[in-house]
């Protein structure tokens, strides 16, 4: 009976946002994140707001249930949830909406997790506080909704136990315990690869159907938005410049930022950024697995030869069992090129880079750089290989060490490496500041100082300290935006024609390696299954899990002219 009445009632917005203002007071005085939002939310309906990082995004959505930082309020406008402006609401009626009424999957799940609580009883807490059963069987129903098996025994089990998949699985299950009529769903997917995002999203389309709850999608992937929404929302800097249909943002955008934003977005008709082209590789001279003389240039710099890492896990009881995280992987690296290894989590590929870098052991199987088997090199020999390979790690902040500024981070493998005098590395500082367009004035800040993509190019700049041949980018642009992602990758192939770079690009974005890569190897359980140029791979892939990886990147169900796909 109640359905019947739903259906035919009046359409009244679930949430409407109107003309919301948000400020921040800090110590030199009160800053507007958000000024003059707006959007609406019909029951049922997928809305995703879109924007690069500090565009206003999540904090409009935390202002919806209440979750704004001691210093945040909002300062103008309304937030009507059924009806009723909650935009000042008592901190109890805030308590009373929050997970009956409104629930939320956070960004990340081992910071939004306690470490310390197994699950279940994390799962039992809000079920507790929200008045519902909370008994282990009720629990455990919760997880098994959220599509994690054997969920009687996973809800014994701590954070740590949980691969990163099942992390966001067990936050998901949080956010729906209770049944909310809108569930704000905050980058719910950035730290995964692509097919496990894939399930998890469905799942979670699964259960918001059968729920009938709404949903506020926060993400700055514009493929996710336009195949996971009804209406995408763009925000920059702290106002909605565009809202409308999914399709017709993405297909049409009309204003100049929503335009930049699907420009810079990649996809699997992306073209190469150029580098390799500007240094005369042809595609064909990629495979050559042997120097023909025509081109110098595309000899070896690094040949990976039946490559195997087995680790030895405990058990228990003393026991130790043997897994196999690399399983005789060859692959060769060409001299300024790049070659990038895809896979999902767990496949191996940050393994291989460890390998590369000299930081784990092969258990077997040869690395030879130039020509020498680096698993020979005594100490000295090793000191002056890394002078030569270099490595950029996916975030930037947790690479950069906090006590130190920039001149002293870049500055510091010049001075362990004994390169110059105070005034000639200053002067190298300088330079490669300005290699990686970023100010001089820069060089007195400290890493919490700068933004994502700032810390970013700082960690490239130290890189480049060296003069290395190889650089090494382990997921060096899964954490920056579209915008930030984009500028980097044209830094990285700018670069790479300028100084002759060969990169070992290891990443779970396969539309970023449509950009960025010359080569690629895909792995699967620690083999690599698949090897080809990038055009070759992307376009004609031969193996069913590359073909499945390529299907689960975001939006690439979507029926889109050329032009934007």
């Amino acid at each position: 009976m109640t359905i019947n009445i739903e259906k035919t009632a009046p359409a009244q917005p679930l949430l409407e946002v109107r003309d919301l203002a948000i400020t921040f007071t800090t110590a030199n005085g009160d800053v507007q994140a958000v000024r003059n939002a707006h959007l609406t939310i019909m029951p049922g309906e997928t809305v995703a707001i879109v924007g690069e990082s500090g565009s206003g995004k999540s904090t409009t959505a935390l202002a919806a249930i209440g979750l704004l930082p001691g210093n945040g309020r909002v300062s103008s406008g309304q937030i009507l949830f059924d009806g009723e402006d909650i935009s000042n609401a008592s901190a109890k009626r805030i308590q009373e909406l929050r997970g009956n009424s409104i629930g939320m999957v956070p960004q990340d799940p081992m910071s939004n997790l306690n470490p310390v609580w197994k699950i279940g009883f994390q799962v039992k807490e809000t079920l507790r506080a929200n008045g519902l059963p909370h008994a282990p069987a009720d629990v455990a129903k919760v997880l098994e909704q959220a599509g994690l098996p054997d969920a009687a025994r996973r809800a014994k089990q701590y954070p740590h136990e949980f691969s990163g998949g099942m992390r966001q699985r067990a936050l998901i299950a949080i956010g729906l315990s209770c049944r909310p009529r809108l569930l704000i769903a905050d980058e719910p997917t950035s730290a995964l690869d692509v097919t496990v995002q894939r399930q998890i999203l469905d799942h979670l389309e699964t259960l918001t159907e059968e729920l009938g709850t709404a949903v506020l999608l926060i993400t700055h992937d514009l493929g996710l938005a336009a195949e996971r929404a009804q209406k995408v929302v763009v925000m920059y800097k702290g106002q909605v410049v565009e809202s409308g249909p999914a399709l017709e943002i993405l297909t049409n955008p009309q204003h100049p930022y929503t335009r930049k934003l699907v420009e810079s977005a990649p996809s699997l008709a992306s073209k190469r950024i150029d580098s390799a082209k500007s240094l005369g590789i042809a595609s064909e001279d990629l495979l050559t697995t042997e120097d023909s003389g025509k081109l110098a240039v595309a000899d070896n710099v690094i040949e990976v030869k039946d490559l195997t890492k087995v680790f030895k896990l405990r058990s228990g009881l003393g026991r130790s069992t043997d897994f196999t995280a690399v399983d005789n992987v060859s692959f060769n690296i060409k001299r300024g090129t790049t070659t990038a290894v895809v896979g999902e989590s767990g496949s191996g590929k940050s393994t291989v880079a460890r390998m590369v870098l000299n930081l784990e052991t092969p258990t077997s199987g040869s690395i030879l750089f130039d020509g020498v088997d680096m698993t020979t090199l005594n100490n000295k020999r090793l000191f002056a290989f890394r002078r030569r390979v270099q490595p950029i790690f996916q975030d930037p902040f947790g690479s950069l060490d906090p006590m130190n500024n920039i001149f002293r981070t870049i500055e510091e493998p010049l001075r362990v490496h004994k390169i110059g005098d105070s005034k000639s590395r200053e002067a190298k500082v300088r330079s490669l500041l300005d290699q990686v367009a970023l100010p001089s004035s820069v060089m007195r800040r400290f890493p919490n100082e700068l933004s994502g993509g700032q810390r970013q190019r700082v960690a490239i700049a130290r890189a480049l300290a060296l003069d290395p041949d190889v650089v090494i980018c382990d997921e060096a642009v899964s954490a920056l935006d579209v915008l930030v992602q984009a500028q980097i990758l044209n830094l990285l192939a700018d670069l790479q024609s300028e100084l002759g770079l060969s990169y070992l690009f290891i990443t779970h974005d396969l539309a970023v390696v449509r950009q960025i890569a010359d080569f690629v190897c895909v792995m699967e359980k620690g083999k690599l299954v698949e090897t080809g140029t990038t055009d070759q791979v992307f376009d004609a892939p031969q193996q069913a899990y590359t073909q499945a990886l390529l299907a689960a990147i975001p939006g690439s169900r979507l029926e889109l002219p050329p032009e934007v796909a």
